[in-house]
């Protein structure tokens, strides 16, 4: 950014404080101090990469980029916005104010800009301070209803047990907004942290006729990317602020989870079947194959085209990638021990046979792409564990075990959870359970680069843990991540007594078990047994250092912070065919048909999406707030 632009931008803000009141002008005055500062000269203060100075991050010139400057301008610019109302002022400069802090914690040096840097860091931390006050909020706004208020919103005590909606908003919560829809809804929501509608979309016959959404996620352009059932055909949409149909692609094996990538197309998740007879000569136990077959996961990158229409441009399966070691005479011999990246075809398959109703052999839940390292995260649910394939590979390569970034074509770069999957350790060895959402932390956040993961704790019969768990893991890939992740406080130690070389770029441990060995950071309930989603969920990492957890079974999302402290918590109000009012508690509903065994509660969310005030994807939305879901009319 130029000086002039920058002038311009100051004037902007000046412009603003014209049109603005003189009891909020007073509420702003250190806004108005701060412009000085602001405007003098075209420096910026920005942290080379990776550059250090005994141990201390060197300050730079630089024409743009992270600023504390930068900082101070975004929370003057929310502060002075004649056109929000207060709410999204203020939301938008706690987003800039928690940047600002963990900006800050990068330390500053001494002298030059560095100093201007700090001065810099004062003045946000000024403004910061009172927040509220210069926005002229009441801070008795944060709790639902008001405090203690649990009906008729007159601050006059309890009226009645409050069961749905908001429950708990607290200080240390990340301001934003929250987006989820129930397990068979055909409509989708955005609340804020009040726990306010602030958008609808609302599914009609036009857009989707006698679909419901499963799982959606909004896209940066305002638009939300679904996974759409009924009919006996499963569809991935794109569909607009309005709730139009964009883009519809059919896809009857899609299941569970689909993402936008980088490049525009758009990545499926996908099951297909074998037959028992194809089973058996691929080298499977026949006294464990069904007669029905067995159900695999497979990949499927396409590029959109028309308004229905796609070219399937990259596959990958996860029938190419097999061994075992029950029949010499069949395909994929070999010892599975000693084949890590390669997947045991009788894993699981006498366990599933008594227990026909769980559904695929694998059951993958969530697919993610990291864009640096070009390679896809899946996590296979029955097998308890996650799998990072390569994406560099073409689609020849991923039918084989040669090529690609890694040159192991479509073989599995790095697996970790559970031991047993590869004949390389036992139960005590096992790590996750039936985890649900594993994905890499994006760039920016804290821990950029670990994967975090829900770990659900529930399993077959003998090897449930019973509660529970969010999990951060950090991959031991050399050059990326790898004892990178986010400072909670924690020692964990990488420093083995042995040295293994890296395989495809990934590390493993004694008996040839991936490491870590345990998670970097992890969020337990106290006691364990009191945070406990046998299905479904998962967790994202916000930006100032929170984690978004689903307990999808119970309709529960909250916050957690990186101590384990709750400090936001909402129960979805969506029903089946209707909204729960406050007092009121939704139904069971059996799930077997979604491969999730037993009855769960009828507002079920499989997922959701926490998005920042300052996200692309919202500018194109009327945010104005509206009444709580609960207090939706059926």
């Amino acid at each position: 950014m130029n000086d002039r632009v920058k002038m311009l931008d100051l004037a902007a803000i000046v412009s603003r404080l014209g049109r603005i009141s003189l009891a909020r002008m007073a509420a702003i005055s250190v806004a108005a101090v701060a412009l000085a500062l602001l405007a003098g000269g075209s420096w910026s203060a920005a942290y080379a990469n990776g550059g250090e100075s005994d141990g201390d991050r060197v300050a730079v010139a630089d024409d743009g980029g992270e600023t504390m400057r930068g900082y101070a301008l975004l929370i003057l610019r929310a502060i002075t916005d004649a056109d929000s109302d207060k709410w999204a002022r203020y939301w938008r400069a706690q987003a800039a104010c928690d940047a600002a802090a963990a900006y800050a914690q990068g330390g500053v040096v001494g002298g030059g800009r560095a100093e201007l840097d700090l001065a810099m860091a004062r003045l946000t931390g000024a403004l910061c301070g009172n927040l509220a006050g210069r926005l002229l909020t009441d801070p008795e706004d944060f709790a639902p209803l008001g405090e203690g208020d649990e009906g008729d919103g007159d601050g006059g005590g309890d009226d009645g047990e409050r069961t749905v909606g908001l429950l708990l908003n607290e200080p240390g919560a990340a301001v934003g907004y929250t987006l989820f829809t129930g397990i068979v809804n055909s409509d989708v929501y955005l609340i804020d942290s009040l726990g306010r509608t602030a958008h609808i979309w609302r599914l009609g016959d036009d857009a989707l006729p006698n679909q419901t959404i499963f799982n959606a996620r909004l896209l940066d352009n305002g638009n939300l990317l679904a996974l759409t059932q009924g009919g006996g055909q499963n569809a991935a949409a794109e569909i607009d602020p309005d709730g139009n149909l964009v883009w519809r692609y059919e896809f009857a094996p899609l299941h569970s989870d689909l993402l936008k990538m980088p490049n525009g197309n758009v990545l499926l998740l996908g099951a297909a079947t074998k037959t028992r007879e194809e089973a058996i000569a691929a080298g499977a136990n026949p006294k464990f194959v069904p007669d029905d077959g067995i159900v695999h996961d497979y990949l499927v990158e396409v590029r959109p085209t028309g308004k229905s229409g796609g070219e399937v441009v990259w596959e990958w399966s996860a029938w190419d990638h097999l061994i075992q070691d029950f029949d010499p005479s069949k395909a994929n011999y070999g010892l599975v021990s000693g084949r890590i990246e390669r997947i045991d075809i009788n894993f699981l398959l006498g366990t599933l046979s008594r227990h026909p109703d769980i559904g695929k052999w694998m059951n993958a839940n969530s697919v993610d792409y990291n864009a640096e390292l070009d390679q896809i995260l899946l996590s296979p649910r029955n097998f308890s564990e996650v799998w990072i394939i390569d994406h560099s590979a073409t689609t020849e390569e991923a039918r084989g075990r040669t090529g690609g970034n890694g040159g192991k074509g479509g073989d599995l770069l790095y697996r970790w959870g559970n031991p047993r999957a590869h004949g390389s350790g036992n139960a005590d060895a096992q790590r996750l359970f039936w985890q649900h959402n594993a994905h890499w932390i994006p760039q920016g956040l804290p821990g950029a680069g670990n994967i975090l993961v829900f770990n659900n704790g529930s399993e077959f019969t003998g090897f449930e843990r019973g509660y529970s768990s969010v999990d951060e893991i950090v991959p031991p890939v050399e050059g990326y991540g790898y004892g990178q992740g986010y400072d909670y406080g924690y020692d964990y130690d990488y420093d083995y007594d042995y040295d293994y070389d890296y395989d495809y770029g990934y590390d493993y441990g004694p008996q040839a078990a991936y490491l870590p060995d345990g998670p970097a950071w992890t969020y337990i309930a106290d006691p364990p047994n009191g945070f406990y989603a046998p299905a479904l969920s998962g967790a994202q990492r916000l930006s100032n250092g929170n984690t978004l957890v689903v307990s999808g079974a119970d309709g529960a999302i909250f916050q957690a912070t990186p101590e384990g402290r709750v400090v936001w918590r909402y129960v979805s109000p969506i029903d089946v065919r209707s909204y729960l009012r406050q007092g009121e508690r939704p139904q069971m509903l059996i799930l077997s048909p979604y491969g999730y065994p037993g009855a769960y509660p009828s507002n079920s969310v499989f997922r959701a999406q926490w998005l920042a005030p300052d996200h692309p994807g919202l500018q194109r939305l009327d945010l104005t707030p509206g009444p709580p879901v609960e207090d939706l009319p059926n």
